[in-house]
């Protein structure tokens, strides 16, 4: 007889399984539910900056600072403006772009002395062609098949190869691939007669050519360079290489890199991300005269990592001292019509969802732009703080789900029973 009620009661439940299965469903789906409650998810956060702005224009513009392009997108698509009524406020990027255009004239020098005096050796020169106005110059250009030497020298003019004024001090040399034979003016000059004076000329160095250089750039527009001196690790390789890897450049247009040090070196420096930049770089001295190129072109390369690395090549020399490393890099400014005295919010939060808001402003920049802007700072950013997820206990959850599961199914059963 128990057998017979067992039987039917097998069948019963089995022909409502359904049932059955809607049970266990429910619990896993109780399980996906917590857990997914409890599974922390990328989302985005909204940092924002204080704009104080003052100034009798109609226009103010802010320079972006490293640290909202570092928490922004990278084309700051994200950016968002707002009055103190936490109204809208629309701007436009202003990025400086810049054409140049370059004048060069070129007047030959003729060399009429050259003599020892003192322990000191002179070069004095004179425009080769009669001119008809004042010949402007901005610097001095010379030519030389004389390599390894590197020499202070003392710049002087004159208007009638008597009396001599002098104009500045400044370097030349040529050691190995390595030359710098110009030398520019502070400003530019108008004298006739140029003399060179060496503290000696113990290598004989010949001058094959000097020229007068007449040279100038103008710029409808410059670009916003600024620089920043970023947090550092020198970390050396067992590779024979010495990796600087700078902190805090996300998202920066980066210009170049000074490395600062007291070491003597000629080597070659590299990045190793990107679009690879090489440049021998070096910090010498020949003879007590310093001469060196410590700064690498980073061709406006956009990190999109923590760390940027810059490589240099050691072989098997000693590592070089990093005292300090300057980062420049080409910033943007905010652009908007705001009142003096008023106090606004630029927000931001790295979000790839968003797209860059649409204003009429940006239809009419170039008359904006055409007019006086008074310049606003950024002030102290105030970061949004990730969102705290409650912590859940998995084993006890799952634990009380399958017993709410048997309980569901033990009463399942003593219904079955009852209705026999």
């Amino acid at each position: 007889m128990r057998k017979k009620m067992i039987s039917k009661l097998w069948a019963s439940i089995a022909a409502k399984k359904h049932t059955l299965f809607w049970i266990a469903g429910l619990g896993i789906l109780c399980l996906l539910a917590v857990a997914g409650c409890a599974a922390p998810e990328d989302m985005p956060l909204t940092h924002s900056a204080k704009i104080e702005v003052s100034g009798e224009n109609r226009y103010k513009a802010a320079r972006l600072i490293p640290q909202i392009y570092n928490a922004a997108n990278s084309d700051l698509s994200d950016l968002l403006l707002k009055n103190s009524k936490g109204e809208n406020v629309p701007y436009f990027i202003r990025s400086g772009l810049r054409e140049s255009y370059t004048s060069r004239e070129t007047y030959v020098l003729e060399l009429i002395n050259s003599y020892l005096k003192d322990d000191s050796f002179y070069f004095d020169y004179k425009t080769a062609a009669a001119q008809s106005a004042d010949t402007i110059a901005t610097s001095l250009e010379f030519s030389t098949n004389n390599i390894n030497f590197a020499k202070a020298v003392d710049i002087y003019g004159s208007y009638d190869n008597i009396n001599w004024d002098f104009i500045q001090k400044d370097t030349l040399y040529a050691v190995d691939d390595t030359s710098k034979l110009a030398i520019g003016f502070a400003r530019p000059q108008k004298y006739t007669h140029y003399r060179l004076k060496l503290a000696n000329n113990m290598e004989q160095i010949i001058f094959t050519a000097a020229n007068l250089i007449y040279s100038i750039e103008t710029s409808e527009e410059n670009y916003f360079i600024e620089s920043l001196a970023p947090t550092f690790i020198v970390e050396h390789t067992d590779n024979k290489r010495t990796d600087i890897m700078i902190e805090g450049l996300i998202n920066l247009r980066l210009c170049d890199m000074t490395i600062d040090t007291d070491s003597m070196f000629k080597r070659t420096v590299s990045t190793a991300w990107g679009l690879s930049v090489n440049k021998e770089l070096y910090n010498l001295s020949l003879n007590g005269t310093s001469y060196a190129d410590t700064t690498l072109p980073l061709n406006w390369q956009i990190p999109i990592d923590d760390t940027y690395t810059i490589m240099i090549a050691d072989a098997d020399d000693k590592p070089i001292n990093i005292n300090g490393v300057t980062v420049r890099y080409y910033a943007d400014e905010v652009v908007f019509e705001g009142a003096a005295g008023e106090v606004y919010t630029l927000e931001f939060g790295r979000d790839v969802a968003k797209r860059a808001p649409v204003y009429d402003i940006e239809r009419y920049k170039n008359d904006i732009l055409s007019g006086a802007i008074d310049r606003a700072a950024i002030g102290a950013i105030t970061y949004a703080a990730p969102q705290q997820l409650p912590q859940y206990n998995f084993t006890l959850i799952f634990n009380i789900v399958i017993v709410v599961v048997a309980l569901l199914l033990g009463i399942v059963i003593l219904l079955k029973l009852k209705k026999k």
